[in-house]
């Protein structure tokens, strides 16, 4: 039983013809009388019996026809639904997106959205690069903002957009003085987020090998979860930690307001890059997430431009 077998067979019904079902239609006669044929032969029941130069519909037809008008208007109401999404009226946009840089542009990315198309939904997913990035590979999501220390695909086409600069936090004013360099670091008493993800997470990763030529790794004192309260803790003197600059300016004044941030010497940055899976043929909504992801985050960290 197909769609175009049931559109015939109302035709045919409500015209009580078989020519006059045709024309309605535009399909030549003999494709309509086939079309109710087979529909006979798949329900194995008459339909229609003939009457001059028309038709009769029999009471199987009469009990089908209710039944062919709600498939009929569900698939309409598919087809009208999926052209909405496509012209992004309603529906779900979902896009990846890391912890730390939701701090700073979640809420702006979302409200971009809903400025352009107020009808639709919204879902940012994701909580660490690591964990998005296997969302993306897996086929969960179409396509994400993450951070990546080492620009290796994997399956997934990777496009730098911005680079936010590693700041180191303290609520000490002499250890603010100066940047801070890899050998003040691999002395220093931290807490860091990310603790579940401390092997992934980018911003350990670039500072793992940024002091590689002192010969240690960051010693952190505590360890937690999430960036805010590791900025919290530091707020009350009892660690300092490094963070991106863009969610210390968010978070710092807010739950530390006692304390501030440095640049590390040399400068070091997470690169923030557009992921998604190689060769894919990405939809209007995922386009438009990475157009309107791509500008929030270059007002806020330094644009990387395509080479």
């Amino acid at each position: 039983m197909t769609l175009h077998q049931l559109t015939c067979f109302l035709s045919v019904y409500e015209e009580g013809s078989l020519t006059a079902a045709a024309a309605r239609l535009g399909y030549a006669q003999p494709s309509v009388s086939e079309q109710v044929r087979n529909l006979e032969k798949t329900l194995g029941a008459e339909l229609f019996r003939r009457a001059g130069r028309g038709v009769v519909a029999t009471t199987v037809a009469d009990d089908l026809r209710p039944h062919a008008e709600r498939v009929l208007a569900a698939a309409q109401e598919a087809r009208a639904a999926v052209a909405s999404g496509v012209r992004l009226e309603t529906g779900t946009i979902r896009f990846g997106m890391f912890g730390t840089a939701r701090l700073y542009a979640g809420a702006g990315l979302v409200a971009d959205v809903l400025a352009r198309h107020p009808g639709v939904r919204v879902e940012l997913i994701g909580q660490n690069s690591n964990e998005v990035s296997e969302d993306l590979r897996k086929g969960r999501l179409e396509a994400a903002m993450i951070a990546v220390p080492q620009l290796q695909s994997e399956g997934l086409d990777i496009t730098p957009v911005a680079r936010d600069e590693l700041v180191y936090v303290s609520a000490d004013p002499q250890r603010l003085e100066s940047p801070v360099t890899p050998q003040r670091l691999a002395t220093a008493s931290l807490v860091m987020p990310e603790t579940t993800f401390r092997a992934e997470d980018s911003v350990r990763m670039a500072l793992r090998q940024w002091l590689h030529e002192t010969g240690r790794n960051p010693q952190t004192r505590i360890e937690v979860e999430d960036v805010e309260t590791a900025v919290e803790l530091a707020g009350m003197g009892l660690a300092d930690t490094v963070i991106n600059r863009g969610a210390a300016e968010q978070l710092v004044p807010r739950l530390a307001p006692g304390a501030g941030w440095v640049s590390l010497r040399p400068k070091q940055y997470d690169t923030l890059a557009i992921v998604h899976r190689a060769g894919a043929t990405l939809s209007p909504a995922a386009r438009l997430m990475i157009e309107l992801a791509t500008a929030r985050i270059q007002a806020i960290a330094e644009p990387v431009r395509p080479r």
